[in-house]
């Protein structure tokens, strides 16, 4: 395998998967199906043990590293503004683009047997999702912006006591320094990992189930193409000033594992590597922008799928929605994303989506059956915005290398640069 580059071990493992994944639904090959459902689960299981110490120690060293690092809070600002401009494009564009295909128009299903789903999106999550009301809990289910939030009290907490804190940080750096190295060992199994999670997918679900909710499907895949391919490439062409194909050529490995994994979480370490060593990102604004961006930028499961599963919903159901409850739609997608953090999947999101609008949270069980092949490109659209803002704002704050990011991709199935964990120097 050391033959072929990474990025194309992934791609023979989607390849693979794709086509045991096949054979095990056309021939009813049980135990095909299991193995491939263990592999993928295993691999998702390693990468999320590593996500909760890598994301901790990452920020803590990087908050106690501000003190050689010039304009923090406006690095902080900028981001968050990226994230709600990108958030406001996306979702006016799926608004736009259910209005022309009525996703919902014609479609008969059983409403009445439809049932809400047990737990629904509040905006109280928001508080919920940020403050750990248990250390512990925080880290054994990992809810990253909780971990985000214990690792920046800590970072401040040390910056404030100064030299004293010097041993603590120390431990922290270490412990990175060993998270970082068994990572990259859990990270040479994706191809394996890959294979297993996208045949489990194809042996599961195939692709039948969405033949009653064709178009509501297309639509989601069309909307986060749209933001995949034309909203990205234009922000990264005209404010960034990069080239569009060459970010995707160095975000590929990211954006496929996170198409098979269907987790923005499980990606997180592998989307933090390409972020500072194939984009050039400087390396303690990517360890908060990342991380944050793991928790709270989510294009696809949060801004395209919401917008279009409303007006589903709503034309099902015939219910008729006008100019305000579009402008809710909007306000609910942008804001309300930080609302489902650490909070897995979006059924969360569009249960708030539909209480705020006040649309029968009984469509989201219409959806559940085809929600694993949505939820592919939706995570897909989430990893890369989650790449594209820190490129964005780190270009227009001179930490992007253009060097690095120009450059032959860096091989990611080689041990990471020395220079990533170092702590930063005036």
């Amino acid at each position: 395998m050391k033959r072929f580059s990474f990025s194309l071990q992934l791609l023979l493992g989607l390849v693979v998967g794709i086509a045991l994944g096949f054979v095990a639904k056309i021939w009813d090959v049980t135990w095909l199906a299991e193995t491939l459902t263990k592999v993928g689960s295993i691999f998702v299981q390693l990468l999320k043990l590593a996500v909760p110490p890598l994301v901790f120690t990452a920020v803590l060293v990087s908050v106690a590293n501000l003190r050689n690092v010039n304009g923090a809070a406006r690095l902080a600002t900028k981001t968050l503004v990226w994230f709600l401009i990108t958030a406001a494009i996306s979702v006016a564009l799926a608004i736009g683009l259910g209005l022309i295909i009525n996703p919902g128009q014609g479609v008969t299903l059983d409403t009445g047997s439809a049932k809400a789903p047990e737990h629904t999106g509040t905006w109280l999550d928001f508080v919920t999702g940020i403050l750990p009301t248990n250390i512990v809990t925080a880290f054994t289910d990992v809810e990253v912006l909780q971990i985000v939030f214990l690792g920046v009290v800590l970072g401040a907490a040390a910056l404030a006591v100064g030299e004293k804190a010097e041993p603590f940080l120390n431990l922290a750096r270490s412990v990175l320094e060993l998270v970082q190295k068994a990572l990259w060992w859990v990270i040479r199994l994706a191809p394996i990992g890959t294979a297993g999670l996208i045949g489990k997918a194809v042996a599961t679900y195939g692709w039948d189930l969405l033949a009653p909710l064709a178009k509501f499907s297309a639509g989601v895949y069309a909307g986060c193409f749209l933001v995949l391919l034309a909203v990205y490439p234009t922000l990264l062409a005209v404010w960034g000033k990069v080239n569009p194909l060459r970010f995707y050529r160095n975000a590929w490995p990211a954006i496929e594992l996170a198409f098979v994994s269907r987790s923005s979480v499980g990606t997180l370490p592998l989307t933090q590597r390409v972020s500072v060593e194939r984009n050039g990102v400087d390396a303690d604004y990517a360890s908060f922008a990342v991380p944050f961006g793991a928790t709270t930028k989510m294009d696809g499961c949060a801004s395209v799928y919401p917008a279009l599963a409303a007006i589903f919903v709503a034309q099902v159901f015939g219910i008729p929605l006008g100019v305000g409850d579009y402008l809710l739609i909007a306000f609910v997608s942008v804001v309300g994303s930080a609302a489902t953090a650490g909070l897995t999947g979006a059924t969360v999101m569009l249960t708030l989506t539909l209480s705020t609008l006040g649309l029968p949270l009984e469509g989201v069980g219409l959806l559940l059956a085809i929600d694993p092949i949505l939820d592919m490109i939706r995570t897909a659209t989430n990893v890369t915005g989650q790449m594209v803002v820190p490129v964005l704002v780190a270009r227009s704050e001179g930490r992007l290398d253009t060097a690095v990011f120009d450059a032959p991709p860096q091989p990611l199935d080689q041990p990471r640069a020395a220079r990533v964990a170092e702590p930063a120097t005036a």
